[in-house]
């Protein structure tokens, strides 16, 4: 039966119950939905907006995950409506309906599991499903069918459909090309390949795995010993390889983008957790490609081509809501997004559309492993198949296959099939149990896939690759009873992946995934006969039993056709007496512009192991070039990344737009001091493309050759990557196609992360700033964003004609950077050289530039400015030093000038002297922001956002911290115990807790690691406990408001209520939440229990999710964590949606230890009453905060730490660590 609660507002929650529900489960549930009204009607009249009712949503799995926790048995759905006046109300169609009454029948899915099918002619079932199969692959399909003689089923032809697509199997970059008549000698998948065997470097797997992997250094593992139980953490030394993964999602983006990027960004981390036997990933990228999104009404570069009826999205929704969608999921799962890019294009000419209507979403990442793991073992007969992750339901059914085809083609039911839905909070428990097993000494993981396109056939096909295996269908589990066999084999639900083990192990693998709350099913075995079955062993159907042989299949290879058909656009036209207009305009494209609405709602401080992310000097605005993590919480040896794609200097040449794509990447990646200089690079290439388009399979095969070829000369490879060839999007009388687009990313080892260069100017006079060619040819205007921003695209792009001369270049600066000889620095990229030197200023409020360009031998100053051949700009630390070892080294460079007091760039140039006002054009630069921002944080907000931006800028008071390890009794490398022991409590979908161990553990403390399973089921009572800290993240996903669940777990079960009362009855205990935690600690009332009304964490005022870098007051109090950090001002990490302190008393009634330095958004990122940002307990022993200190106790975690303190061993944060410690000490 389906009962009914109303929230205050116009929400309704309907629960569905297969079994009654006590008075005892509503006042449950009611205290759960937050004081919710239990409606006894059964049927509630007027129109309603909810979820598909085919579609189960996981604010539902997790809300009915809840219910269990809270010990109410039953519940099978949780969803939430919203009343609206009438039937024409707006709602997505894509997740969304419209429901006339809310009655018993809103769940009901009128429909039966279809019958296996018997296909006789897979030719028209091919058409009626949208298979995109091949004239070849039905005919080879047929002969499978005649030699098995039977008819194949429906599973088994879908399923050769999903494994061979082109999305999966990669036709087109295996295929044979014909151009111009003249066969060639290599596929592109053969050149991408030449790249590594040229270049092997240190690649250990490359093209046979889910990532590639090259050797890393030792690096430190902080883990607990053992992870079935509770234990304490220690730290051992591991030989590491280190991970790099791009793919793109393209399709499920442009059909529904929110749950479309969510769910690529949660693909890309499978690949990345299912490389070799596990390994773990650390941080994402992403880049989003788009029309343009209009925001604002006649801005020149947007009035060339008409707006169209857009098939699903407009450009502007597809980037917010596809930007929110990969944040979201990163936030959740627990992985910081720390570089990326936007683009934004249109061009019509020549008769032809260019557009990125089919959009582009690339999930990068990168991560490291344990080196013994690094490859993948074969199985042998009888080894146990396992499967990790959720319920199967109708999602992404075809969407391998429909991915492979342009938009638009097929019905849009079959579309909609392969819209997508993601579950962050289930990936990351499913990481926790494979990240348990790949941390121990002895990983019994013999191979492990995730479950991508294709679902359970490509994964489990994959793991029996070489053996064969037997699957029953009764074991998988099923979240939709009316899935057909296909269905339940096929189908795209995310968060799982596939294992394969020994029998003998898959009962600690038990243990761990019950204690993580990872569901778990040992689904099947290998048979060591080349047999791939799935039968249902309840009803004995086989909707597939064949040779595996037969399923991967050996087609005909495709064969490409073509003629060499380059685009011939117009010479550009401009006006070079208009210069300050044209930098106006240039700096206000999306991608020139600040990209702070991308980064302001985004974790990029989780794991507490980020030493460079977009964020820049003190204004904290996202210009940095390269992100950069450490491999440990020692902070010295660490992996950069990088973007860069050229893909509208690809429409003029097709194969500088890979060159300068690659250039890009490592013009970023250089300012990371690289272990083995350029040789420590490897890349990623993402190649979107419009293929079997006239001309277009040309162009590919030329920019193929072209990246293999400069790659090669560079001495770097290309050891993974993905193709989208679909670029296409087709309406009922016109077509669009997307630019040639080839995204690189890059990454390399780094010797030492705290040598990083940032593009932030220093106020000094004295030092020079250089200009370093890294093109070595003419300045070209093609492809520009200048063109762009005069709706032209130019027929000249630029190029990098030596690249022996480039690595010179690169090898030098990077023993510059090692020397610490470099203090600013900033590529040339979009926007060109007068958007790097303004940018360049743009992250303070002092000082500007004096430059001149005469060296440049170039009469037309508009080519010098605004031409993006590849170079740098560097700030010298020493002038002659670094001119010294340039001349040393045979690098060419221009003296530009140096910095200035005023607030100007003051170029000159042949005698014209020009001025641009840093502070205005910043402003400009900061709109276009602001317009985005407009539709997530709200109009009022984000103006106040736009206002303040450089208001804000950070400042610190240290007081007499020394900075010194010694000086606190820390030993940086301590591994006997102290006796003082502490434990940090986590729920599942907490994400805070290692960075949050290592700070206890740097300040002296044993940690032990407590799941609230173990405490519900008894195993840890924390009696010889003195200090427990709840973590940060999102427990539960923060369904039915932060912390809320994790709240009924203890509240609920009576285990762990006891040993939570225990331990605050204690007086030798102390208690620290932070942000999850700290909403946990307000919703148990644990801070003021005195209280007669509690404080509340509400949601931000912003409506979103804050990620800021800001400054925190230390004020007189009693907390014994921060008493004697009175009068510190501190830069602290913030990373929270419901944020807000709601005290409903007089600010004396609270103890306030810390505020946030403005009041004012975004300073004060979520509104909180008295701009609190931590509350304490009346006796100082409990604290409860929103900021992070555990993710800024080091001084390269800091976005921006003191430039005098660079000798810095710790940061202030420590401090409050070691107060607890010496409290604790004291007592024992």
């Amino acid at each position: 039966m389906i009962q009914f609660f109303k929230t205050s507002g116009e929400t309704v929650i309907a629960v569905d119950a297969i079994l009654p529900l006590s008075q005892n489960d509503i006042e449950k549930l009611t205290w759960l939905f937050s004081g919710a009204g239990f409606l006894k009607q059964e049927k509630l009249e007027g129109w309603f907006v909810g979820p598909r009712k085919e579609m189960l949503t996981p604010w539902s799995t997790n809300a009915v995950e809840i219910t269990q926790n809270m010990g109410i048995k039953g519940i099978v759905r949780i969803e939430e409506f919203v009343g609206v006046e009438n039937e024409n109300a707006a709602f997505d169609p894509m997740l969304q309906a419209i429901y006339n009454n809310l009655d018993q029948h809103i769940f009901i899915i009128d429909k039966q599991p279809d019958p296996i099918l018997e296909i006789d002619d897979i030719a028209a079932y091919n058409e009626q499903e949208g298979l995109a199969l091949s004239a070849e692959e039905i005919d080879y399909l047929n002969s499978v069918s005649k030699a098995m003689g039977r008819p194949l089923t429906d599973s088994e032809v879908y399923g050769f459909a999903q494994v061979n697509s082109e999305h999966c199997r990669h036709k087109i970059f295996n295929g044979t090309f014909v151009i111009d008549g003249k066969e060639m000698e290599s596929s592109l998948f053969q050149m991408i390949k030449k790249t590594s065997k040229e270049n092997l470097n240190k690649i250990v797997s490359a093209y046979k795995d889910n990532c590639s992997f090259v050797q890393g250094p030792v690096a430190q593992q902080f883990a607990p010993k053992t992870q079935d139980n509770p234990d304490f953490f220690e730290i051992k030394e591991v030989e590491t390889v280190l991970s790099l993964k791009a793919e793109t999602h393209n399709f499920p983006t442009t059909v529904e983008p929110f749950n479309g990027a969510s769910t690529g960004t949660g693909g890309e981390i499978r690949d990345r957790i299912g490389g070799g036997k596990a390994s773990f990933p650390v941080a994402g990228t992403a880049v989003y490609m788009t029309s343009y999104p209009r925001t604002e009404a006649q801005r020149p570069w947007e009035q060339s081509t008409e707006e169209r009826d857009w098939l699903y999205q407009t450009p502007e929704e597809i980037l917010i809501k596809a930007s929110n969608g990969a944040s979201d999921f990163g936030n959740k799962f627990g992985q910081p997004l720390i570089a990326g890019s936007v683009l934004t294009f249109e061009h019509f000419e020549s008769f032809k559309k260019y557009g990125y209507d089919k959009v582009i979403m690339l999930a990068g990442g990168i991560g490291y492993g344990n080196k013994k793991d690094s490859l993948k073992d074969d199985p042998g007969k009888g080894d146990s198949v396992v499967l990790l992750g959720g319920d199967n339901y109708r999602i992404g059914m075809g969407g391998g296959a429909v991915s492979s085809v342009a938009t638009g083609e097929f019905k849009n039911h079959i579309e909609l099939n392969a819209v997508q839905r993601a579950n962050p909070e289930m990936q990351k428990r499913v990481y926790n149990a494979i990240r348990a097993l790949g941390e121990s000494d002895n990983n019994p993981i013999i191979s492990i896939h995730d479950h991508g396109a294709g679902g359970h056939l490509n994964c489990l096909s994959e793991l029996v690759e070489t053996t064969g295996g037997k699957i029953d269908t009764a074991k998988l589990p099923v979240g939709d009873p009316t899935l057909s066999q296909k269905e339940i084999i096929g189908n795209e639900s995310q968060e799982r992946m596939g294992l394969v083990m020994k029998p003998e192990n898959v009962e600690l693998l038990k243990r761990i995934s019950d204690r993580e709350r990872a569901p778990m099913y040992e689904i099947g075995e290998t048979t060591g006969d080349m047999q791939f079955t799935f039968e249902n062993s309840k009803t004995g159907e086989k909707p597939i039993d064949w040779q595996l042989g037969y399923m991967f299949g050996n087609p005909p290879k495709t064969v490409l056709e073509d003629t060499t058909e380059n685009p011939d656009f117009e010479n550009l036209q401009y006006n070079p007496e208009e210069i300050n207009s044209l930098v106006e305009n240039v700096i206000q494209l999306e991608s020139v512009a600040c990209k702070d609405w991308l980064t302001n709602k985004v974790d990029r401080s989780v794991t507490g192991r980020i030493a460079k992310q977009q964020g820049a000097g003190k204004l904290h605005l996202p210009l940095n070039n390269v992100g950069v993590i450490t491999l440990d919480y020692q902070g010295k040896a660490g992996i950069a990344t990088s973007i860069g794609h050229a893909p509208v200097a690809g429409l003029v040449d097709a194969p500088s737009g890979s060159i300068l794509s690659i250039a890009e990447a490592l013009t970023n990646i250089i300012w990371a001091p690289l272990t083995d200089k350029i040789r420590s690079i490897s890349l990623s290439a993402n190649w979107m493309w419009p293929a079997k388009n006239p001309g277009e399979n040309a162009r590919i095969y030329h920019a193929v050759e072209a990246a293999s070829d400069f790659a090669c000369a560079l001495g770097i490879n290309i050891p993974t990557g993905k193709d989208s060839m679909s670029m296409t999007q087709k309406y009922k009388d016109d077509v669009v196609y997307a630019p040639g687009t080839v995204i690189i990313s890059a990454s390399g080892e780094v010797s030492d992360v705290r040598k990083t260069v940032e593009p932030v100017l220093v106020n000094d006079e004295s030092k020079e700033i250089l200009f370093i060619d890294f093109s070595f040819t003419e300045r070209a205007l093609g492809g520009s964003a200048f063109a762009q921003s005069i709706n032209q695209i130019g027929k000249t792009a630029p190029n990098v004609t030596n690249p022996e001369k480039f690595v010179a270049a690169f090898n030098t600066v990077q023993t510059l950077i090692e020397e610490e000889l470099i203090l600013a620095g900033h590529d040339i990229g979009s926007g060109g050289l007068i958007t790097s030197l303004l940018e360049l200023c743009f992250s303070s409020n002092k000082g500007g530039m004096k430059v001149n360009l005469d060296g440049f031998n170039e009469a037309d100053a508009v080519k010098i400015l605004f031409s993006e051949n590849p170079g740098i700009i560097i700030q010298c630390a020493d002038n002659e030093k670094v001119k010294e070892q340039l001349i040393e080294n045979e690098v060419g460079f221009i003296l530009l000038g140096n910095s200035v007091p005023y607030r100007k760039v003051r170029i000159s140039h042949s005698e014209n002297e020009t001025d641009f006002d840093i502070d205005s054009l910043r402003d400009l630069w900061f709109k276009t922001s602001y317009l985005l921002d407009r539709n997530q944080s709200g109009k009022e907000l984000a103006l106040e956002r736009f206002k303040n931006y450089k208001k804000h800028e950070l400042d610190y008071d240290f007081r007499a911290f020394s900075g010194v390890a010694a000086d606190f009794g820390i030993n940086m490398d301590r591994r006997e115990k102290s006796g003082i022991k502490a434990a940090i409590i986590r729920e599942k979908g907490v994400n805070g807790d290692r960075e949050m161990a290592y700070a206890m553990h740097l300040a002296g403390m044993d940690v032990k690691d407590v799941h609230m399973t173990d405490l519900i089921a008894g195993r840890e009572t924390l009696e010889d406990i003195n200090m427990i800290v709840f973590v940060g993240g999102f427990s539960n996903s923060d369904v039915l408001g932060s912390a809320k669940g994790w709240a009924g777990a203890f509240k609920y079960n009576e285990k762990a209520r006891i040993a939570l009362e225990n331990f605050y009855k204690r007086e030798d205990t102390l208690s620290l939440g932070v942000c999850n935690g700290c909403q946990l600690m307000v919703e148990l009332d644990l801070v003021y229990p005195e209280h007669s009304i509690k404080p509340r964490m509400e949601h931000n005022e912003s409506h979103k999710f804050e990620s800021a870098f800001l400054n925190v007051d230390i004020l007189e109090n009693q907390s014994v964590m921060l008493g004697n950090m009175e009068g510190m001002k501190l830069g602290i990490w913030v990373a929270h949606g419901e944020g807000k302190f709601y005290l409903p008393f007089n600010e004396m009634e609270y103890h306030i230890p810390m505020k946030y330095s403005h009041d004012e958004y975004p300073a004060n990122p979520n509104g909180s009453h008295f701009s609190t940002a931590a509350i304490c307990s009346r006796d100082g022993r409990h604290l409860a905060m929103m900021p992070h200190l555990e993710r800024a106790f080091m001084p390269w975690q800091w976005a921006n730490y003191p430039i005098d303190r660079k000798k810095d061993e710790i940061a202030p944060w420590v401090q409050a660590f070691v107060n607890a410690r010496d409290w604790i000490f004291e007592r024992l």
